[in-house]
């Protein structure tokens, strides 16, 4: 198996072979021992063969470390730590080129909360106009409260009070018109600014009180207001000819002109009493429309305008008697239910009621007619007898529905017959 060693295959110069340094020559050994043996020979060339083997695998290994390490400085270094994904692993379909391409589907972004019970949603950056719309919000809010709280404060200028006591004190048989002009009033004059002026038209047959409303309102705003704000006008007396009527309408718009101005100085509200307005020419009353109407002048719209007038009494009259049957809790009901009937009417006569607030006043029983006898008797000194003030009653005229006596001229001819005693 080994041929015999020429001097060309040793090391010269004292070099020796690794084989040598092991375990020497076998050959050698073998002629010089003379019994070693073939099976000694044959382990050493197999150690020779694993110790060369081993030398190259670490030779080798040393050379891919090196390879390895050469190529991590040139590629760019990640700060990111490596994540293990499926992204990487090639599909077999799509790595044979034979077959064929399938397009991706995109993969929609899910949300991934922590868990079911809190969910954690992006917040956006909230604005600043949000924050501006808050705070006027409280500023409204703070206006209007501020404004409500001096509702009563500006109303208390006009002792609405006192004229309810007084109305009530006063007035008989009327209580439903009396609640009705004073809430119309305490609505108007809470505020000062307006957008219209107030009228209130008040209606009815004679002697039903309507002028002696009139009277008591006159007096007590010319004693909240003063007397230059307060005017009583009374057609018969203030322009009785026609021959007098433009100077009259002339006359009348001046006045109303200078009051309105006067009141917008001092800061109150004027009122314009009209009594009679059924006797006032057509002219007059287009004069007041225009006044009550403006359509420049602002000043105009704070203002009270109050119409007295027998207009319709004739059918007011007809319709309370042919609903006498209703109890007298029920006269509020029976006005609701002539107000649309007596609107038309009046529209019909003018159209300066278009916009009034209406007001009917109902005839008077037997009963109230003897309520007048008393005040107006104690206020001449008379003791009010019952004996006497029936009697006294019993001479006037009435309207005999039923059970019920409506009188025809209202509380007009007491005072006559109190003055006869």
């Amino acid at each position: 198996m080994f041929p015999n060693h020429t001097p060309e295959c040793f090391p010269k110069m004292g070099e020796q072979d690794p084989s040598d340094r092991l375990g020497g020559d076998p050959l050698k050994d073998t002629k010089e021992n003379g019994t070693g043996s073939f099976s000694q020979f044959s382990s050493s060339v197999r150690t020779m063969v694993r110790i060369r083997q081993k030398y190259q695998a670490m030779k080798k290994r040393r050379l891919e470390i090196a390879s390895v390490s050469s190529q991590s400085l040139m590629s760019p270094r990640s700060t990111s730590p490596k994540v293990f994904t499926f992204e990487n692993i090639q599909d077999p379909i799509s790595s044979n080129p034979s077959s064929p391409r399938k397009r991706k589907k995109k993969r929609r972004t899910r949300v991934l909360y922590p868990s079911n019970s809190l969910r954690a949603v992006p917040t956006k950056e909230r604005s600043r106009a949000k924050n501006c719309l808050y705070l006027l919000c409280i500023i409204v809010f703070l206006q209007v409260y501020n404004a409500i709280e001096n509702l009563d404060d500006h109303v208390l200028k006009y002792d609405l009070d006192g004229l309810e006591k007084t109305l009530k004190r006063e007035v008989f048989g009327q209580q439903e018109v009396a609640d009705s002009l004073l809430g119309h009033l305490h609505d108007y004059l809470s505020t000062y600014v307006h957008n219209k002026p107030l009228v209130l038209s008040l209606h009815g047959p004679t002697g039903v009180g309507k002028s002696h409303v009139g009277r008591l309102l006159a007096q007590h705003f010319r004693s909240v207001v003063g007397d230059d704000l307060v005017m009583q006008y009374f057609v018969l007396h203030h322009c009785p000819t026609d021959d007098d009527i433009p100077q009259c309408t002339k006359s009348l718009d001046s006045h109303v002109s200078e009051m309105v101005t006067q009141a917008e100085e001092k800061e109150k509200i004027p009122v314009f009493i009209f009594d009679e307005v059924e006797h006032m020419h057509r002219e007059l009353l287009d004069t007041l429309q225009d006044l009550i109407h403006p359509k420049n002048n602002n000043e105009y719209l704070n203002a009270i305008y109050i119409l007295i007038s027998n207009l319709g009494h004739e059918d007011i009259t007809k319709f309370v008697l042919h609903n006498s049957s209703v109890a007298v809790s029920g006269h509020l009901s029976l006005i609701q239910e002539l107000n649309p009937w007596l609107r038309g009417y009046l529209e019909r006569y003018h159209m300066l009621f278009l916009e009034a607030e209406l007001l009917p006043f109902m005839l008077l029983e037997k009963s109230t007619i003897m309520d007048c006898f008393i005040d107006e008797m104690s206020r001449e000194g008379f003791y009010p007898d019952r004996s006497h003030v029936e009697r006294l009653a019993e001479e006037l005229s009435y309207y005999i529905v039923g059970e019920r006596e409506f009188s025809h001229t209202g509380c007009r001819q007491v005072v006559a017959k109190v003055n006869l005693l």
